[in-house]
């Protein structure tokens, strides 16, 4: 379309689906969003609903156009990112999911997990996926799908069923679904997530596959991140290519311009995820990091990425509203915890689902610990906020023990940071000063759905090359460290006691 003025990606995250309309300079012109329900069976269970997923991305996608005052013809191409490793298994024939999607927070598999795992560890099929045997993945997600749902697997094997990660869900809706013809894709980037892909071949390796219990015949195909997939055939945006896809993380990454080996972010959602762009190096971690790709442009070379993912951070705050009613808003957490000025000796290590990077510990579970009288809910706001911070020191310094060897020192100058919770002052200064270097947030938030757009408007020439990316970029807001380094030691010394409080605690008889 080489009169269209703009880029819509579609991000599609662990609690809502925007749309978002982007310029050339990289710059939000309109967006779009709708929230979809958390379903929890059971404890430990997170379930989505792929149908209400679906209908609120046509819906965002009119909304966003809307606001813009745009039509398809305005729009050079979508781009999509999705919270990764949340699994749909659907019909075929009538496009009807057989179970609801299962989040990547859900912690059902864990029995088949362990059953994969046998004498050989948790970390049986990293060498080739980059990942261990962990409930956040996708292929033990669609065993269990198949294990649970009345003849399932029959109907897999007959080819009937397609399974797919959220991205390739809202693709193959897209681009026509059962009544034309769905394209059933996915990119290399969400095809890490799924402990089937081989890293350095990115296909699926079918041994591991048939160990899984995944037949191949309903995996979608491994393209690049960016590319001219299909055009979408339903809606307000008919006719558009779809032409971008990155899981949620590393669309962050690119939309951040980390596109230069040594270069990392780290996005504060519903959790905090950490990656420094490896480049073409495959870097497999000692410390508990994962091994994944980056993004891939086309017919390029991979780029690939060390990770350290964090199950609870921002939906800490989600709690404390939600089940304890302690604030009304998420935006209300600051101002609580500015009523003290220290967590009171108070620490909360929300393992909600266990303990993802760098500890991978399914056993844990959260704990408060430190409590005296003189703690209040002042505190508990506090502890909670300072919990993110703690978490990802844990991880940057796991990632400077992989890259460098040494030790527990920050090997980075300045981090870049987005999400949701980087509008907090709070937070951001805490984390300079835990971290001891300068916390960098970017004039463009979104880097998410920027990352997605970015992918998309380079395949179909909208953006020349990626070194436009890199322009597009700048500097918004700087924390730097204030806290002595005493002061720094202590305070993470008696959060690393604190997690050790949350480990052991899940037995086989534990619901």
């Amino acid at each position: 379309m080489p009169d269209a003025t703009h880029v819509v990606a579609i991000d599609q995250g662990t609690t809502s689906t925007r749309a978002m309309v982007f310029d050339r300079r990289g710059e939000v012109v309109a967006a779009d969003q709708r929230e979809h329900r958390q379903i929890f069976p059971r404890a430990g269970w997170v379930e989505h609903d792929p149908l209400e997923i679906w209908r609120n991305t046509r819906a965002v996608l009119g909304g966003a156009l809307g606001k813009a005052n745009l039509n398809a013809g305005h729009v050079a191409a979508v781009g999509i990112t999705n919270q990764r490793e949340t699994t749909v298994v659907w019909d075929r024939s009538t496009g009807q999911p057989i179970h609801n999607a299962i989040v990547w927070q859900d912690t059902r598999t864990q029995a088949i997990c362990n059953e994969l795992a046998g004498e050989e560890g948790p970390q049986r099929f990293a060498a080739t996926t980059g990942l261990p045997l962990a409930t956040y993945f996708a292929g033990p997600k669609i065993r269990w799908i198949l294990d649970h749902v009345d003849g399932a697997r029959d109907r897999a094997e007959a080819g009937q069923l397609l399974a797919g990660t959220v991205d390739t869900w809202l693709l193959w809706n897209l681009t026509g679904g059962a009544e034309d013809g769905g394209i059933h894709v996915t990119d290399v980037t969400n095809a890490s997530r799924t402990l089937l892909m081989d890293l350095r071949t990115l296909t699926w390796d079918a041994a591991i596959a048939a160990e899984v219990g995944v037949p191949l015949r309903m995996l979608p195909e491994i393209r690049s991140s960016s590319e001219v997939y299909g055009t979408i055939t339903p809606g307000t945006l008919a006719g558009v290519p779809v032409a971008g896809i990155l899981g949620d993380q590393q669309a962050a990454t690119f939309g951040q311009a980390c596109l230069q080996p040594g270069m990392a972010k780290n996005t504060y959602g519903t959790g905090n995820f950490m990656l420094l762009n490896t480049g073409e190096e495959i870097v497999t971690s000692r410390h508990g990091l994962l091994t994944t790709v980056c993004y891939r442009l086309g017919e390029a070379k991979p780029v690939y990425a060390l990770e350290g993912s964090i199950a609870v951070t921002g939906s800490l705050v989600q709690w404390l509203r939600d089940n304890l009613g302690i604030i009304r808003d998420a935006a209300e957490v600051e101002t609580l915890a500015g009523t003290v000025e220290d967590n009171g000796g108070a620490y909360f290590v929300p393992a909600f689902s266990g303990l993802f990077a760098p500890h991978w510990r399914p056993d844990a579970r959260g704990a408060l610990v430190g409590l005296t009288r003189y703690v209040h809910k002042g505190h508990i706001a506090r502890a909670a906020l300072e919990a993110t911070a703690f978490q990802t020191r844990e991880v940057l310094d796991a990632m400077s023990r992989d890259v460098s060897g040494a030790g527990a020192e920050p090997f980075l100058t300045e981090l870049k940071v987005d999400g949701g919770m980087v509008v907090n002052d709070t937070l951001m200064q805490f984390q300079a000063d835990l971290l001891g270097v300068d916390v960098v947030r970017p004039k463009v938030a979104e880097t998410t759905a920027l990352g997605a757009a970015y992918a998309a408007g380079l395949a179909v020439g909208y953006w020349s090359s990626p070194s436009q990316v890199t322009a597009n970029w700048g500097e918004d807001r700087r924390w730097s460290p204030r806290m002595d380094a005493t002061e720094r030691d202590r305070l993470y010394r008696q959060w690393c006691k604190a997690v050790t409080r949350t480990l052991d605690w899940v037995d086989a008889d534990t619901r």
